[in-house]
């Protein structure tokens, strides 16, 4: 049986999510705690990866076993055992050939930048103290969606069949002194968020004027673009799937 596990975590302390030989993940961390409980080798696939530092309120991955914990509290159980920067929102059970990654139909980003000092923050939001032009920025959210080839935004050497990116909202938000970056797409590429971010600072600065983002993406080079911000400002907050994944009781 395949049963889909709910999460969110502080990144923190993590490598990203995905495991790395020298290094801890959460997906590390979430497989020992499921394999534990359920006495069972258990692996997980992620709808997705997440940078070191990159936080999510929303991660999906999928696990297959064969045994039966619907007599257990399977997410308390969970939630007991994992430590305090990971909890489980939900666990369950999908059609057999639902797979976390390849199904999930968008996902949203959040980028949060603080535009003051602010003792609070500093783990969970860039700080820029220089005055940003926001209109600006988002005049320039308005340009990403008229392109689908966003290779000057991706990792160099990054094993991707196409660099194609289905855009479907990008924009800028005030919330008292904080500015949040809103970004959902079908797909991303490898540190294509934090890309966009950097760039679309400096059009806030007024290092580059929004209409120069054309020019940019045209370019297919990742150094047209602008700077790839820190990762502890990233947030991974929302993945949709269809609604028919789950196994129908």
């Amino acid at each position: 049986m395949r049963f889909f596990i709910e999460l969110s975590y502080n990144g923190k302390a993590y490598h990203g999510w995905q495991n790395q030989p020298n290094a801890i993940s959460v997906q590390e961390v979430v497989e020992k705690a499921l394999s534990t409980i359920l006495k069972n080798e258990i692996a997980i696939m992620g709808a997705g990866r997440t940078d070191a530092g990159v936080h999510a309120s929303q991660m999906f991955a999928h696990f297959d076993f064969e045994g039966d914990f619907k007599n257990i509290d399977i997410v308390y159980k969970l939630n007991s055992f994992l430590p305090k920067d990971i909890a489980v929102i939900s666990v369950f059970e999908v059609k057999p050939e639902i797979h976390a990654r390849f199904y999930a139909v968008s996902r949203t980003y959040h980028y949060k930048i603080s535009t003051s000092k602010n003792v609070f923050d500093y783990d969970f939001a860039y700080e820029v103290q220089q005055p940003l032009d926001v209109e600006a920025m988002n005049e320039a959210c308005k340009i990403l969606f008229q392109y689908k080839d966003f290779q000057c935004f991706s990792k160099s050497n990054t094993e991707v069949k196409t660099y194609n990116c289905d855009i479907k909202e990008a924009f800028w938000t005030q919330h008292s002194n904080q500015l949040i970056f809103t970004i959902t797409a079908d797909r991303f590429l490898r540190n294509m968020v934090r890309a966009v971010v950097g760039t679309m600072v400096n059009i806030g600065l007024g290092k580059l004027k929004s209409e120069d983002l054309h020019k940019i993406i045209a370019s297919k080079n990742r150094s047209e673009a602008g700077f790839s911000v820190p990762a502890h400002g990233l947030y991974l907050v929302k993945i949709v799937y269809p609604e028919t994944i789950k196994l129908e009781s």
